[in-house]
């Protein structure tokens, strides 16, 4: 008895315990097999990404020749500074990155604010609208209807097309409301009683709690934003000065043909640059412009949006 008694303590020392489980012939073939399926489907996620950037800082040349595979040939980030002599280029980015900004922003806002009232049973027929607003996720009129919908709004050919349709997001919406929900009754309560209106509420308790849920929808809105192109193609068709990175990148890809013909309408003088850079450069350059931004900022939100996802799932 002494004996089991010491040897349970020595396992247990220092607060760890020390016992192994022995994997048997089969575990050591599944966990092979599991390792190497998710490191090639890693490595096929990763290596377009990759491919493309490697390309945009080897020498143009070489890239031609397709002589760059695995590593970067003669390193250079020209590719990146003669892409300036496109002028609409960069205002596509100035235009994608107020989009992204004041269309997430209104978004989260929005969302949480509505999140948040059809929790409360005080509301004016809150299941109703709390049902309306879920109905609009499985019914779509098309695209001819839509677009018909916004030229009556007057929502073409205007910068505010970007943002008004998305202000609303009824997925989004719900995700708040059972992040909400989950959050103990007697917080709100206990500020009720101290005198503290709905809004003081939203904002002091609610707002602050409702981070991870937040960033989660934040990171969804942005996402979409970014990558958004179908209402620049549609609604602002006839306004190049609106047009969005994507539906630049768009434009560039679909047109091989012609980009030197895009290119010479710049108003700089780019004759050096057709020389320099062909279309295969020139679009995977583009094509990482359009990546980049959004890959550095996942990174910052992946532990609330991890959090936020798991937590604002648990209740239908």
């Amino acid at each position: 008895m002494a004996e089991i008694t010491l040897k349970k303590k020595h396992e247990t020392e220092g607060g760890e315990n020390k016992s192994h489980i022995k994997l048997t012939t089969g575990d050591i073939i599944f966990n092979i097999i599991n390792y190497a399926f998710f490191f090639i489907f890693t490595f096929t996620c990763i290596f377009p990404f990759y491919y493309i950037f490697i390309n945009t800082i080897s020498d143009p040349t070489l890239v031609t020749r397709g002589a760059i595979t695995l590593i970067p040939k003669g390193l250079t980030l020209s590719n990146y500074k003669q892409m300036g002599a496109v002028n609409d280029l960069w205002n596509s980015v100035l235009i994608t990155f107020l989009r992204t900004f004041l269309g997430t922003a209104l978004m989260v806002v929005v969302s949480s604010l509505a999140g948040y009232l059809v929790t409360k049973r005080e509301m004016w027929h809150r299941q109703f609208w709390y049902r309306f607003l879920v109905i609009t996720m499985y019914f779509n009129a098309g695209l001819i209807p839509w677009y018909l919908n916004m030229s009556m709004l007057g929502l073409t050919n205007t910068f505010a097309a970007y943002i008004i349709p998305g202000i609303v997001s009824p997925y989004n919406i719900i995700l708040v409301k059972t992040y909400v929900e989950s959050i103990p009754a007697e917080i709100e309560e206990s500020a009720f009683m101290d005198g503290a209106s709905y809004w003081t509420i939203y904002r002091k308790i609610i707002w602050p709690l409702s981070k991870p849920i937040l960033a989660t929808i934040a990171i969804f809105g942005a996402v979409g934003q970014w990558n958004s192109f179908q209402d620049s193609l549609i609604l602002n068709a006839n306004s190049p000065e609106l047009y969005t990175l994507q539906h630049r990148l768009y434009i560039y890809l679909n047109s091989s043909s012609n980009l030197g013909a895009i290119m010479s309408s710049s108003t700089t003088d780019v004759g050096n640059l057709a020389t320099s850079l062909n279309t295969k450069i020139i679009q995977y350059t583009i094509s990482m412009v359009t990546i980049i931004p959004i890959l550095c900022v996942y990174p910052f939100m992946q532990r609330y949006f991890e959090k936020g996802l798991m937590l604002g799932a648990v209740k239908g």
